[in-house]
């Protein structure tokens, strides 16, 4: 056999089991040793119930022999266990998640447990253990106690398979993926594949892939499943890293983008407008992204800062060098009251340096649309700023040089690339005020260039932020209220989620009817939502600029690109619902003023995960703390949302969260690789050829290597 054997080949597995393995992603031989052990048990430092000690923290494995419910009212219930080997019972209780707990943990079954040990008297106990089921199926249990264990009285370190439910129902429990994955191993010859260079190997300490799968599947010690792993992880992210170099390469090769020679006019001119001094973060963005237009290669960067970190005025010195080089340029928003915020500040900027800012979004009508279409094409129009409209087949550009995309992950692939064909290698600057954990910038964004803003301009206030259950509300109103009667305005939002969006518009819509009327009738307030008209969101949005309203109440349509310094107080109505990054989205709204601000999160019932998040909140404002957070609450793979899979969709092993060293070596390894041999043709570096076009090379078109 080889690794490209189908599985259904290998002793043990018939059509069925085949079919249940292929949904796990199991097709082959070779699929079968990537499908690597989630976890292992430590056989040899397992201890034994009867000789466990107090204060210490162990793994044990046994028998359940009943499992018990005590107290029935809300908060006091606990989940109790009592788990068994032939020395002894170990006595189990779950304080929390009582009702999951007792569905998952099951008398008869075999469970491995793993925490601290104490004593009530002489029964030894163990709180909110970790655990994992072992799944040994009816047949292969035995009646006594000692024979369900023997597979774990080996003096081994067992591997712990991933088991889908319908793995289990089929008798693909984790012992017998573990027998199937031996199986294997003695009917493959191992040891004649590799995908990475011998220098490559001896470079940076790497096991040899046959030994790496070997350990990694039975492992003979701590030290060398540790460099198994290492290995495998190292490996992962070298190609995910090598598919970023090669693209990055591409693109620099790439000589036909317009070089911007030199700044003038409207550079200087902007600079000189400006009512404030940029803070020095600003300055070196401007420097790192005046370098790239003047390179002669088609800039590809993302800048990334906090909420109100000044990324705006960056882009616009950008738009002025294109400018000052008679180029257009596009600046591509997610939402129309978000473009049409973007239009009102660079209008007010450019206009009295002589150049001709346009907006175009969806809902503009037929004439209107016409007349912009007509200055863009014969290049009346300097600067376009709008939605999605502006990728249209009628826009035509006359001399369109560079492209913005701010709050990128916002947008499909198709729909960036789409932008970025309306001209010939145009220059290209990717926004986001959502900051990006590092492992997961170089991740998703590793063929890009990335400039970080981390410093927020002089004159900003930190916003306090407080968590407070629904009931307090009235208390909040009162601060509110008090903050209106001292000059200032606030905002009220409530949650929009796709599930129920038409139920949430009414809520709040219900509610801007009883704040008005019964809350505030002595106020003014304004409301908006998605299902307004640009005009109807503008007009509101106006009023509350020039102060004409005192509150605004709204979805999540306020999340980004309004700016009212007078505003100093954020109250988040059911808090509990909004994502990390939202909710530092929302509470960016204040604080951008001169005015100590202030945001509530008022909140229903809280999850162990909300409650994460809402504490993550009160504790800092930095959004990139804020976002090392999330990612460890919620996983790297699903931060910026469905469209931003890329490379890392695949990764089996790497995790993003802890494995940041092994991705910097890796990354250094790959870019290294593609200086010296940018099209793989050494003859050393076959393997690697081989192994990036059969895993990796469909991936983009970008990335051909020949």
């Amino acid at each position: 056999m080889t690794g490209a054997t189908s599985i259904i080949y290998l002793k043990g597995v018939g059509p069925k089991k085949a079919s249940i393995l292929n949904e796990a992603g199991i097709v082959t031989i070779g699929d079968l040793f990537d499908y690597f052990p989630r976890r292992y048990l430590d056989r040899r430092a397992m201890k034994n119930i009867g000789t466990l000690v107090e204060g210490e923290t162990v793994t044990v494995v046994g028998k359940i022999l009943k499992t018990q419910i005590e107290g029935d009212s809300p908060g006091k219930a606990r989940f109790k266990v009592w788990l068994a080997d032939t020395t002894g019972v170990l006595e189990l209780t779950w304080f929390k998640g009582v009702r999951y707990f007792s569905r998952t943990v099951v008398q008869g079954e075999a469970l491995a447990v793993h925490g601290k040990i104490g004593y009530f008297g002489h029964q030894p106990q163990m709180q909110h253990p970790d655990f994992d089921r072992l799944s040994l199926s009816p047949h292969e249990s035995g009646d006594s106690i000692s024979s369900d264990f023997d597979l774990y009285n080996t003096g081994k370190i067992i591997p712990l398979y991933p088991t889908s439910e319908a793995m289990k129902q089929n008798g693909l429990s984790s012992r017998q993926v573990r027998i199937l994955v031996t199986r294997a191993f003695e009917a493959t010859v191992q040891g004649s594949e590799e995908n990475l260079s011998a220098s490559i190997l001896v470079e940076h300490g790497l096991l040899h892939l046959a030994e790496a799968y070997r350990e990694i599947h039975f492992p003979t010690s701590n030290e060398t499943l540790a460099k198994a792993c290492y290995r495998m992880k190292w490996t992962e992210l070298f190609y995910a890293q090598l598919f970023f170099a090669l693209r990055h390469n591409e693109i620099m090769q790439i000589k036909s983008a317009v070089k911007l020679t030199h700044s003038g006019n409207v550079t200087e001119k902007l600079y000189a407008s400006l009512p404030y001094e940029l803070t020095d973060a600003q300055k070196k963005a401007v420097r790192e992204i005046y370098r790239d237009l003047k390179s002669g290669s088609p800039m590809n960067r993302l800048l990334q800062g906090d909420v109100g970190s000044g990324k705006t005025i960056v882009a616009m010195f950008a738009m002025a060098l294109a400018a000052d080089n008679s180029l257009q340029s596009a600046f591509m928003a997610p939402t129309e009251i978000l473009a049409v915020q973007h239009y009102i500040v660079m209008k007010r900027f450019f206009k009295p340096l002589g150049l001709q800012v346009g907006l175009l979004t969806g809902k503009q009508g037929k004439k209107e649309r016409q007349a912009l279409f007509s200055a863009l094409c014969t290049g009346e129009l300097n600067i376009v700023i709008g939605t999605h409209a502006m990728i249209e087949k009628g826009v035509i550009y006359n001399k369109l040089g560079l492209v913005i995309i701010d709050e990128q992950h916002r947008f499909g692939v198709l729909q960036r690339k789409a932008l970025q064909e309306k001209t010939l290698n145009p220059h290209v600057l990717l926004m986001t005020a959502t900051p990006i954990p590092r492992t997961l910038t170089m991740g998703v964004f590793g063929d890009l260039d990335v400039t970080v803003i981390r410093q927020m301009p002089a004159g900003r206030t930190p916003v306090k932020t407080y968590c407070r259950p629904e009931k307090e509300r009235e208390k909040v109103y009162d601060y509110l209220r008090m903050q209106v009667a001292e000059g200032r305005q606030g905002y009220i939002v409530y949650p929009l989620v796709e599930e129920s969006e038409k139920m949430d518009l009414k809520a709040a819509v219900e509610s801007y009817e009883h704040l008005s009327l019964t809350v505030f009738p002595d106020l003014h307030l304004g409301l908006i939502h998605g299902q307004m008209t640009p005009e109807q969101k503008e007009e509101v949005m106006g009023k509350f600029r020039r102060g004409e309203l005192n509150l605004l109440v709204g979805t999540t349509v306020i999340e980004v690109g309004v700016d009212v310094p007078n505003a100093t107080v954020m109250v988040i109505e059911h808090a509990e619902r909004f994502g990390l990054a939202q909710l530092h989205q929302l509470r960016g709204r204040v604080g951008r003023g001169e005015h100590r601000s202030t945001c509530f999160l008022l909140y229903a019932k809280q999850t162990e995960e909300a409650r994460e998040r809402l504490s993550a909140m009160v504790s800092t404002n930095d959004g990139f703390s804020i976002a090392e957070i999330d990612a460890k609450i919620r996983g790297v793979g699903n931060i910026l949302g469905k469209e931003q899979s890329g490379t890392l969709s695949g990764l089996k092993i790497a995790d993003l969260n802890s494995d940041f060293d092994i991705m910097q070596s890796a990354r250094s390894a790959s870019f290294k690789l593609v200086e010296e041999d940018c099209r793989l043709q050494d003859p050393n570096h076959s393997m690697i050829r081989s192994y990036y076009h059969q895993h990796y090379h469909e991936r983009s078109s970008l990335a051909d290597i020949g």
